[in-house]
C-alpha cells in the first residue's frame, strides 16, 4: 500500500472487523494513540489531561482486555463502524507523512450506541514494509463534554 491515505481507510477497516492484533502491528515501537482533552486546542500530552495517551504497551494491554472472555465490559461485545471523509495530507517530509482525516464514529453494544465526529490526524513513517503509525491523534467535536465510556478505539 503506497498512498498513506490508503493506509488509514485500511487502519479503519481492521477496527471495525475487530482485527486488533493486525490493527497494533500498524503503530511503530515507539508510536502512541491520543485523544487530548481539549481536542484540537491542546498542544502536547504533558500540560493538559488526555481522554487517552496510550504508548505500545497500553495499546497492547487493551487488545488483551478486548480479547479476553471473561471482559465484562465486552458482554455482549462492542462493535464500530468508522465513516471517513478523504484524507488530506498535510505534510510530507521524506520518509514520513502528517494526514487529516474527517470522521463519524458508531460504536455499538446490545442496545446502545454512540455516535462521536472529529478529526483523526496520523503522523506516519515509511518502513521496509510500508507506513507504520508514529502518532495517531484523534481530536473529538467537543471533547470536554461528558462522554459515555468508549470501549474500542477511534
Amino acid at each position: 500500500m503506497t498512498d498513506p491515505r490508503d493506509f488509514v481507510a485500511h487502519e479503519a477497516a481492521l477496527l471495525d472487523e475487530r482485527r486488533f492484533d493486525d490493527w497494533l502491528t500498524l503503530f511503530t515501537e515507539d508510536g502512541h494513540y491520543w485523544i487530548p482533552l481539549l481536542g484540537a486546542a491542546q498542544a502536547d500530552p504533558f500540560s493538559h489531561n488526555s481522554l487517552a495517551y496510550e504508548d505500545r504497551l497500553l495499546l497492547q494491554l487493551r487488545v488483551d482486555r478486548l480479547k479476553n472472555p471473561r471482559a465484562h465490559s465486552q458482554h455482549p461485545a462492542s462493535h464500530s463502524q468508522h465513516v471517513l471523509q478523504l484524507s488530506l495530507i498535510e505534510e510530507e517530509t521524506g520518509d514520513a507523512v502528517r494526514l487529516r482525516t474527517p470522521f463519524l464514529y458508531v460504536e455499538a453494544r446490545g442496545e446502545s450506541q454512540i455516535l462521536l465526529a472529529g478529526t483523526a490526524r496520523h503522523r506516519l513513517v515509511r518502513t521496509p514494509t510500508g507506513w507504520a503509525i508514529r502518532e495517531k491523534r484523534v481530536d473529538l467535536l467537543n471533547a470536554a463534554r461528558a462522554l459515555p465510556a468508549i470501549q474500542l478505539f477511534i
